[in-house]
């Protein structure tokens, strides 16, 4: 019996493939997942949307009912229809958006032409936040332009927004930055 090369190269796949597979007791047959639900009955579950992508997934979060309100566990949603239940690496590692020792308590701030970081409190940051912010469009804003056509606008503030936000919160932020009068608005989702 001749056999070129093509037949050897088939027949050598599929014979490694029948002794690899073959002696370890692996069926393919479709096998049922259970959960163990055991574990969490003590905690609320409410379903929640991954907050990473314009995906969509469904999460299961868990909550303590002691009154902490704190998030203890977080898992894929088996019943939403994007993700049956599965999760990217981020949307697995959601939890420590809640849950992160490495994550700094309070606001961080460096002065210009400086190169050290200090903390500040969150009353002082927010209000320096807004007075940058009212200064700036003070300063640039167009009623109209060359042409004379009424413009409203403010060219030197731009926003580029966070996929971590859901439809309800970019419509929001959308409110605000066109109100402020800003045109170049992007979003991480469109890039």
């Amino acid at each position: 019996m001749t056999v070129n090369r093509r037949q050897f190269l088939k027949l050598s796949a599929g014979a490694t493939l029948a002794s690899a597979f073959g002696g370890l007791g692996i069926s393919l047959a479709p096998s049922v997942a259970r959960a163990e639900l055991q574990k969490l009955q003590w905690a609320k579950q409410t379903t929640s949307v991954c907050c990473y992508c314009a995906v969509g997934c469904g999460l299961i979060v868990h909550t303590a009912k002691n009154g902490e309100g704190r998030a203890v566990n977080v898992e894929g949603d088996p019943d939403h229809p994007i993700n049956e239940g599965s999760l990217c690496p981020k949307g697995a590692s959601i939890f420590q958006l809640g849950e992160n020792d490495a994550r700094p308590p309070k606001p961080l701030y460096r002065a210009p032409n400086s190169g050290e970081w200090k903390e500040v409190e969150w009353d002082w940051a927010l209000t320096e936040i807004a007075r940058r912010v009212k200064k700036t469009r003070d300063e640039s804003f167009q009623l109209a332009n060359a042409a004379g056509e009424t413009v409203n606008r403010t060219e030197a503030i731009a926003s580029f927004g966070s996929a971590a936000m859901d439809n309800e919160e970019c419509w929001a932020y959308q409110v605000i930055l066109r109100s402020l009068g800003l045109v170049f608005i992007e979003h991480q989702a469109r890039i």
